[in-house]
């Protein structure tokens, strides 16, 4: 089979590079030479290099795709007026019009979640219809709750150190926090791909995931009240949670976005949407590469998470149902990556592996958390 050939394939070379790609270069770098100044003294030297990392990082992503120049800055930006509207004060959050209506985190991911159902909604309508209007239109929504997610994660943090400087954390340590991440991850994901590949249509079966997710977040904080911000527990008081758990996240989204896509190209090898839906070879392809990202952090996230093991409990492997369950995980996608590179197989098997993948996911992810117990049991419901 012909490998499908993206629209606009992104190409990345320093002399392709624009004055807008500088002035991004230097709004990242002042952004870190502000925080090195206010917060370096509480930093050690791992952190400092998380710091110096996550700028170059930061930097290589906005080259490489365009639409992160505007949606990063855009979001920290609201992030910092929100802040500003604190002030000193957390209890302004009840007062000030601002935070209490739009820019507290909890007001920004509640209109997240929002805007998620409603792209939902919209992209559906669009694939139905066949409408190129409410495709766009659900586009737009999906960046804007994503915006507003990047956003209320970047207040959160600074509301964690308003309770307490021994209180404050980057917003990843509960499941609350890794739902509202993984939403956002999954979410720009597929719009890279979306805008790559011009296939609008896909989004109304990613964002029924997205939407799983915001279900989820909703039970989780009016049911559990676990929005309220809470002291790191020991187990997680370290820098290698800062780059654990976003790795992982990376990897989680990756396949979750597999999965919906392996649904939509099952339906259509069935005649189901088949003149609505993208081609099955274009579907075939995202999925493939989306597996191949997400594998990669995977497997960075699973040696973090041993080299973390090491440093915290003395061995890098332990056989702990969250680690067993993730070697499963690993090895389910290696074996995926496996026949379709080296044994070129193709079509159905390979889209219900991808969706059967998902269930195999989920159960590392929540269901160890919920029926297992071991050395990750903090995580529980």
């Amino acid at each position: 089979m012909e490998l499908v050939q993206p629209l606009h394939a992104p190409g990345f070379s320093l002399r392709q590079l624009n004055g807008r790609d500088w002035l991004y270069a230097l709004v990242v770098l002042a952004a870190a030479g502000v925080a090195y100044s206010r917060y370096g003294h509480a930093m050690d030297g791992y952190e400092q290099g998380i710091l110096a990392g996550s700028a170059l990082g930061l930097i290589a992503l906005g080259w490489f795709w365009k639409s992160w120049q505007w949606y990063f800055p855009l979001s920290g930006a609201l992030a910092l007026g929100g802040l500003a509207l604190y002030g000193d004060d957390l209890a302004r959050g009840q007062t000030s019009f601002g935070l209490k209506f739009l820019l507290s985190s909890q007001s920004a991911i509640m209109w997240m979640c929002f805007l998620y159902f409603l792209a939902t909604a919209v992209y559906w309508l669009g694939l139905l219809r066949r409408s190129d209007f409410l495709n766009r239109v659900g586009s737009g929504l999906t960046w804007a709750a994503t915006v507003l997610g990047l956003t209320g994660l970047f207040v959160r943090w600074g509301e964690s150190y308003l309770i307490g400087a021994d209180v404050g954390h980057i917003p990843v340590s509960n499941l609350y926090e890794v739902f509202v991440l993984f939403c956002l991850i999954t979410a720009l994901m597929y719009l890279y791909y979306e805008a790559r590949y011009q296939a609008r249509q896909m989004g109304a079966f990613v964002l029924v995931v997205i939407s799983a997710a915001v279900g989820f977040i909703l039970w989780y904080t009016f049911d559990r009240q676990a929005h309220e911000i809470q002291p790191l527990i020991p187990a997680l008081q370290s820098w290698w949670m800062k780059i654990h758990v976003p790795a992982n996240f990376v990897g989680y989204g990756a396949f979750a976005l597999s999965a919906m896509l392996g649904v939509a190209e099952l339906l259509a090898m069935r005649g189901i949407l088949t003149n609505k839906l993208p081609k099955p070879e274009v579907i075939d392809e995202v999925m493939y590469k989306a597996i191949a990202v997400g594998f990669l952090f995977f497997t960075i996230a699973t040696v973090l998470g041993a080299m973390w093991a090491a440093d915290a409990w003395g061995g890098y492997w332990s056989w702990d149902p969250k680690e067993t369950w993730a070697l499963i995980v690993w090895l389910n996608y290696a074996a995926w990556l496996h026949v379709r590179l080296v044994k070129g197989w193709r079509g159905a098997v390979l889209a219900w592996w991808a969706v059967i993948g998902l269930f195999v996911t989920s159960f590392a992810f929540i269901g160890v958390n919920m029926f297992l117990t071991g050395l990750h049991s903090y995580g529980t419901l």
